[in-house]
């Protein structure tokens, strides 16, 4: 073989082979092993996806993936798209298909489907269709199109949503996908055959806008999850299921803790008491450990005069999808909502001249902030239209910033570890390198605020993935993604790196040269919102919270009436030593008010009746550990406290 016919492959680990060029990923993991043949579902060529049967004719870099690597359940789940789109097609043949995405958990598809409907009861067939199609085991083949040929197809199929996507591109960059005898507009990314998909459901089915423009049609959104094994897809179903009653929305109904009214407004949240206290009890958590870290607590208004956002670039960014300018009396003369913390915070740093020894200036708000989100994107309090977020701005050196950085992960890491939340992973998060227009301020400090990221990530020993694409629009971020207890992905917290905003705004301080010069600053939240992290917080204990952080942690239950005043004198001991607690004095059986303490998910219960009273005693019952016999009120006020001990440590700044 002559040396122009073979090419150099590298991979992941660092090793090289030669092959013969047009090779493909699946016959390049044949030659390893035919274990690993059969396990490779998905490959990527010099970061670019390709399919498994993908001739390469250049050297480059080679990756190939399994069902337990992330970029093969997207191929898996991209195809799975495809297969549920023509069976739905078959059923449905005038329904317009228009987009079909891979998701962290399955997948979905846009559809129009016209006047027909389409409902739950059609699901069974779908699914019984879906696995017909897939055990016919059809190749997913890739094909260039022209523009025109594209544009004809869909065309012929009175398919506007397609023809759209199509008007937008080039020709050399439209590609279709064909498995069996059905053809998509794809970019590729697919398992080798159908017959790799075992098991398939159909979610759930949703509206969904076109290109979600409020604007546009209301389409179908299919929601479908697929697995290469039907014990899989048993295990997940299972899955849900705990899911549904871990719902946030539901323990937030009957824990009392949050509520929302239509006459109030979508997306608004009202905190009931029991909500409200949870909230105090976590900003405390949190001031506390800010207070050691030496920030500094602020108070900003809930809006902005208009030229305040303008300055910023979130009026540019955002204003258009948010809530509409408030007119005042005065002509020409307009507020927002605030949308951010942020300008308020600056135009704080604004009011006095800083030296470089007063550095770092570190501003801490409980701020409450208001983004119109689109009511079909609206989900309990993982998605509002008010929210609160703790808050923090750092205003430093460029020599500090990564120190600055660094401590900031010490805050977050103190956080998630007092809050049980162990398994995570460090996302960093930068410009789109093939969009960069969508972002603000020079090349020179995107590059400068990027590296910072990456070293303190790195020092920090932290683990981490990098994803181009996802910076804020003024600077890199460094996001954290906390798996629950159900294995499920959420994004809490954020640390971003900002050269860009004290340029907008002029900011200033005079260093040891005694000339003036920009400071950097750091945004990060660690709860990300209040909102938010109590449903991700609710959802991941199913309700059942740790001691310290219970709205009640004790329940008194007198045995009947005349030891009410009694329970009153343990109360009063119980509150002197800032133990949250309640009497139950309803005329109940003691059984049903044992029930629904335990309903409440309230941690201790404490009976008292005529032997507790006499020996100033009082039987304690735990929740999920049942009765614990009788204790002195000091012996079980010394047992709460060594319990909420335990469960956190102070924080060491």
């Amino acid at each position: 073989m002559s040396q122009q016919n073979e090419i150099l492959i590298r991979f992941p680990d660092g090793s090289e082979r030669k092959f013969p060029a047009g090779i493909t990923p699946y016959e390049v993991a044949k030659s390893i092993s035919e274990g690993l043949a059969r396990q490779v579902i998905s490959a990527s060529f010099n970061g670019k996806t390709v399919e498994t049967s993908t001739p390469l004719n250049t050297d480059g870099e080679l990756k190939l993936f399994t069902w337990e690597d992330e970029e093969g359940k997207r191929a898996f789940w991209h195809s799975s798209a495809h297969i549920m789109a023509q069976a739905i097609k078959k059923h449905f043949p005038e329904a317009k298909l228009t987009i079909g995405p891979p998701i962290e958990n399955g997948f979905y598809y846009d559809i129009d489907f016209g006047d027909a409907v389409f409902s739950e009861k059609d699901f069974p067939k779908i699914e019984k269709t879906f696995l017909e199609i897939a055990r016919g085991k059809h190749p997913f083949r890739m094909r260039e199109v022209g523009k025109q040929e594209a544009l004809d197809f869909y065309r012929k199929e009175n398919n506007p949503y397609k023809i759209e996507l199509i008007e937008n591109l080039n020709d050399g960059e439209i590609t279709f996908c064909d498995h069996d005898d059905f053809t998509d507009l794809c970019r590729g990314g697919h398992i080798p055959h159908t017959g790799l998909v075992k098991a398939f459901k159909i979610l759930n089915a949703a509206g969904a806008y076109w290109r979600g423009d409020e604007k546009n049609k209301q389409l179908t959104r299919v929601y479908g999850i697929s697995f290469p094994k039907q014990k899989m897809l048993t295990e997940y179903l299972e899955k849900l299921e705990e899911a549904k009653k871990r719902d946030h929305r539901k323990l937030g109904r009957e824990l009392e803790i949050f509520a929302f009214s239509e006459n109030v407004g979508q997306g608004l949240p009202l905190w009931l008491p029991r909500g409200a206290k949870l909230r105090e009890i976590l900003e405390n958590f949190l001031k506390k450990a800010q207070k050691k870290a030496g920030y500094q607590q602020v108070i900003t208004p809930h809006i902005g005069h208009k030229n305040l956002y303008l300055t910023s670039g979130h009026y540019e960014k955002y204003g258009q999808d948010s809530f509409q300018p408030i007119k005042t009396p005065k002509e020409d003369e307009e507020f927002l909502l605030k949308p951010m913390n942020c300008p308020h915070h600056i135009e704080i740093f604004k009011t006095r001249q800083w030296s470089y020894k007063e550095l770092p200036a570190r501003f801490a708000e409980f701020g409450t902030v208001y983004r119109y989100e689109q009511s079909g994107e609206l989900h309990g309090l993982t998605r509002v239209r008010g929210f609160t977020q703790d808050d923090a701005h750092i205003f430093c050196t460029p020599d500090q910033l990564k120190e600055e950085f660094k401590r900031v992960i010490d805050l977050v890491m103190y956080v998630f570890g007092s809050l049980g939340f162990e398994d995570f992973e460090a996302q960093i998060s930068l410009r789109d390198p093939e969009d960069k227009e969508k972002y603000i301020g020079s090349e020179e400090n995107w590059q400068k605020a990027e590296q910072a990221i990456i070293e303190a990530a790195e020092e920090k020993g932290l683990k981490t993935r990098t994803e181009p694409g996802e910076a804020a629009f003024y600077g890199p971020k460094l996001d954290f993604m906390v798996r629950d207890v159900l294995g499920r992905k959420w994004q809490l917290g954020t640390i971003q790196v900002d050269y860009n905003l004290p340029e907008r705004f002029g900011l200033e301080y005079k260093g040891p040269d005694n000339e003036m010069h920009r400071p950097v600053m750091i945004h990060r939240a660690p709860f990300g919102s209040m909102e938010r992290f109590t449903a991700i917080l609710l959802e991941h204990t199913g309700g059942d919270l740790p001691v310290w952080l219970a709205p009640e942690q004790v329940i008194i239950i007198p045995v009947s009436e005349k030891y009410n005043e009694y329970a009153k004198k343990v109360l009063l001991l119980l509150e002197n030593s800032d133990i949250r607690t309640l009497i139950d004095e309803r005329g109940e059986r003691i059984g049903k008010k044992i029930r629904d303490a335990e309903k409440m998910k309230i941690p201790y219960m404490l009976i008292v009746g005529e032997k507790e009273a006499e020996s100033g005693s009082v039987s304690v019952r735990r929740r999920k550990e049942g009765d614990l016999g009788a204790m002195s009120i000091d012996a079980f006020i010394k047992r709460l406290k060594d319990e909420e001990q335990s469960e956190y440590k102070e924080f060491n700044a």
